[in-house]
């Protein structure tokens, strides 16, 4: 697995909002869940998880989707592509959707989760695989420390 050089960039499909990665990803992860697979119109969601205070993002957003008390998406307003998702509780990180990043060339997702969801042809070469999410905040804690030796 490559280590990205930074910074990161990338942008939505109309080129209206941009993102801006000055830090490492503290994790790279697929989700096979049903509600990744009708958001992202695939069988899984790519998703690389940053610092918080290492992400800027300029540009008009909505905030829709499949919008909980815990979950936030943000989308471009213009062309409505996915740009990333806040979680409740989880400040500290942003969940950014890899589709938006101009070069992906140290992407592997090292994480996979909401297996019991997968579609069984779709398979991604990840480390970790979880059937949920990881149970507790120490084990996922666990997977950033085992993802930063990598």
């Amino acid at each position: 697995m490559n280590t990205p050089q930074l910074p990161i960039e990338g942008s939505c499909l109309c080129g209206s909002v941009h993102v801006r990665v000055t830090e490492q990803p503290l994790l790279t992860l697929a989700c096979h869940c049903n509600d990744c697979q009708k958001l992202c119109a695939s069988a899984y969601s790519l998703t690389a998880m940053f610092p918080a205070e290492g992400f800027s993002v300029t540009g008009e957003l909505v905030t829709e989707g499949l919008r909980t008390e815990q979950r936030e998406h943000n989308f471009c307003a213009k062309c409505l592509n996915f740009i990333f998702t806040r979680i409740k509780g989880a400040d500290t990180r942003v969940n950014l959707r890899t589709s938006v990043l101009d070069d992906l060339t140290w992407f592997e997702p090292f994480v996979e989760l909401m297996t019991e969801e997968k579609l069984s042809w779709s398979s991604v070469p990840a480390v970790h695989s979880f059937a949920r999410f990881p149970e507790t905040i120490e084990v996922l804690g666990a997977l950033m420390v085992d993802y930063s030796k990598r």
